[in-house]
């Protein structure tokens, strides 16, 4: 897969799962909205009912009174008739019929208003009766005319009475004092008999407020909060105008809303949460196989470089060797040979670090660990590189300042760890190799020190040095032979050593290796 593939595919997965996140982030935040428009709408709705059965229930109460008053009183302070009186003829059967509808208004006066308990010195009544009479003339035996029959009816208009006592008493009850006509209990009633229909079970706090300022019904804990407070007018006139407010603080508004929204936002939130990780690990393993798999391209390409310059030597070798004019001379035989067994070795070494470390990684690799000394260590590692850094013009110089200097550990593999790092500080230098080797004691531990002059690294190639096949490039990848597990090498024996490795370099300057190692108590 090219590059331009690949960046695709990872550019539309990407953005894939960014639509998956806002849609899921827009489908909660308009499921939370719709839930707190149809809560406003319920709670607008109960606070409507609440005051009209307020209201209603104050009416009634009142009218009940009337018509018990008004009952018991026989005789009227004044009264008035208006009649409607109508003949319609039946010129078929020569009948004639005559209709009246009349009105009988009477009004009484109380001189004293207790029983309706309203501060007044007078309440007027007014009994409101309709009269129909219905009747039927038809023509006589003797040419005359004839009553032939005759209906009258009486009934009370108690739905006009009530609608001007309504009208009347709602103007007058506008001056009681609020808490003669209701209850913060009757409201708190009301409000939770409404909520329970609709089922709505949240805690609330109510008030009562005669141009906005609060009255005495009202709840302990009640604060007008612009974000969680309703209003509706209570105690409504004919005008439609009313001096009091009826308010109701939802504190548990957003959690209410909330918790019905709950199981299907926290469903929504785990799986998306669950797609992002899955994707993110997806990603990760994707782009560490792409580079795993470039990574390993590369080494085959070093490996395959390092093999190729050991078999050409040792193939001009043997070439050299055939020649009959080096028969005879055995300064040029043991030249050759010993070119050819240096290459082999050199090829044996490569194969040698390669299965190493895949022994590491599969935990096959035996350490053999007893008491040694780290600075004959170092003396040992110094001789297997002297060779190539004296060719190249460079020095080794060792500053051994240690005391003690006895640690517990692999001769082997402790040699093999000192000679990759001296390795890599001769392959990174341009110029001859300058290299110091310090060693000291800190407490129950034994520092030692790698130092170089070499071209350094940035902080970005400092903490990726000792991952495995790792390599920093130098223009042509082949222009520094090796095939990046020397130090993957080192990292890996020396936490089976328990010690701990880090580098300190700066680019153009050199580096810095520092070892720390337990000592043997």
């Amino acid at each position: 897969m090219n590059n331009k593939l690949f960046s695709l595919l990872i550019s539309l997965m990407t953005l894939s799962l960014l639509g998956i996140i806002f849609v899921q982030g827009y489908w909660i935040k308009n499921s939370y909205q719709n839930r707190e428009d149809q809560f406003t709408l319920n709670i607008r709705q109960v606070l409507i009912s609440v005051s009209k059965e307020i209201q209603l229930e104050e009416i009634e109460k009142y009218y009940q009174v009337y018509n018990s008053i008004i009952d018991t009183i026989q005789v009227p302070d004044q009264a008035s008739f208006s009649e409607l009186i109508y003949t319609i003829t039946n010129e078929r059967k020569d009948e004639i019929y005559i209709y009246s509808d009349g009105v009988l208004e009477e009004n009484y006066k109380l001189l004293s208003s207790s029983s309706l308990d309203l501060d007044m010195d007078s309440i007027q009544f007014k009994k409101i009766t309709s009269r129909k009479i219905t009747t039927k003339i038809i023509p006589g035996i003797d040419g005359g005319r004839n009553v032939q029959s005759k209906t009258e009816s009486f009934k009370r208009l108690k739905d006009y009475e009530q609608n001007q006592f309504e009208n009347a008493y709602k103007n007058i009850l506008s001056k009681t004092p609020i808490h003669k006509r209701t209850s913060g209990e009757k409201i708190k009633q009301l409000i939770n008999k409404q909520l329970e229909e609709l089922g709505l079970s949240t805690n609330f706090e109510y008030a009562v407020y005669s141009n906005n300022l609060a009255t005495k019904i009202r709840s302990r804990n009640f604060t007008l909060d612009p974000t969680s407070t309703y209003g509706v007018p209570l105690f409504v006139n004919d005008d439609i105008k009313t001096n009091f407010q009826l308010y109701v603080n939802f504190s548990d508004k957003e959690k209410f809303v909330l918790s019905s929204i709950m199981v299907m936002a926290i469903l929504s939130i785990l799986f998306t949460g669950v797609i992002i990780l899955t994707y993110a690990s997806a990603l990760r393993q994707l782009l560490k196989q792409r580079q795993i798999s470039q990574i390993k391209t590369d080494f085959i390409n070093n490996m395959t470089h390092e093999f190729k310059t050991p078999i050409a030597t040792i193939n001009l070798a043997l070439d050299a060797l055939k020649n009959p004019k080096v028969f005879d001379n055995k300064e040029f035989i043991a030249r050759y040979h010993n070119m050819i067994r240096e290459e082999n070795r050199r090829m044996h070494t490569q194969v040698e670090n390669v299965l190493r470390i895949s022994k590491l990684e599969n935990d096959e690799l035996d350490l053999e660990k007893g008491e040694v000394n780290l600075h004959e260590i170092i003396e040992d590692a110094i001789t297997h590189v002297s060779l190539i850094v004296e060719h190249k013009g460079g020095y080794i110089q060792t500053h051994l300042n240690a005391l003690n200097s006895f640690v517990y550990g692999s001769n082997i593999h402790l040699t093999n760890i000192i000679v990759n790092i001296i390795d890599n500080a001769i392959k990174y230098t341009e110029a001859a190799p300058e290299i110091d080797i310090y060693t000291e004691n800190e407490g129950k531990y034994i520092i030692l020190k790698i130092v170089d002059k070499g071209i350094g690294m940035n902080k970005v190639v400092q903490k990726k040095i000792f991952e495995k096949f790792y390599r920093e490039q130098m223009g042509n990848i082949h222009n520094v032979k090796g095939h990046g597990l020397g130090l993957s090498y080192v990292k890996r024996i020396l936490d089976d050593h328990n010690a701990e490795i880090n580098v300190e370099s700066e680019k153009g300057k050199g580096s810095t290796f520092n070892i720390k190692i337990h000592l043997i108590s």
